[in-house]
């Protein structure tokens, strides 16, 4: 079945990095837009980057745009976020999520994607 697993999550203290992984298995994401959310105990999920793998564009957030990057390796049908600059509002569990290979738009409506990671915990001390 389709899978999408995510990883590298764990604690950092402020200021520091880390660098999340999603690995894709059950069929290649090659032609999907990804992102990742990111979701805080009692608050909704809210994007956080996104990867139009056929247009070639990336967006992000502006609560972390110019510390975060978002990337791929299709030869490995993996993303990723690496995370700098970390702040304790990061805090939160991320999660990996597709949408359907019929649309190459990316969207910040996480209603919009099809597939999604059971989450990585991210904890940010100050």
């Amino acid at each position: 079945q389709v899978q999408l697993v995510e990883s590298g999550g764990g604690l950092v203290q402020e200021g520091g990095s880390l660098r999340l992984s999603c690995a894709a298995s059950g069929r290649t994401f090659s032609g999907n837009v990804m992102a990742w959310f990111r979701q805080a105990p009692g608050k909704e999920r809210d994007f956080v980057a996104g990867s139009g793998w056929n247009a070639g564009s990336t967006y992000y957030a502006d609560s972390v745009k110019g510390r975060f990057t978002i990337s791929r390796d299709n030869t490995k049908n993996a993303v990723y976020l690496q995370m700098n600059s970390l702040k304790p509002e990061d805090t939160a569990v991320y999660y990996c999520a597709a949408r359907s290979s019929a649309y190459s738009t990316i969207s910040t409506n996480s209603d919009r994607y099809n597939y999604w990671g059971q989450g990585t915990q991210v904890t940010v001390s100050s």
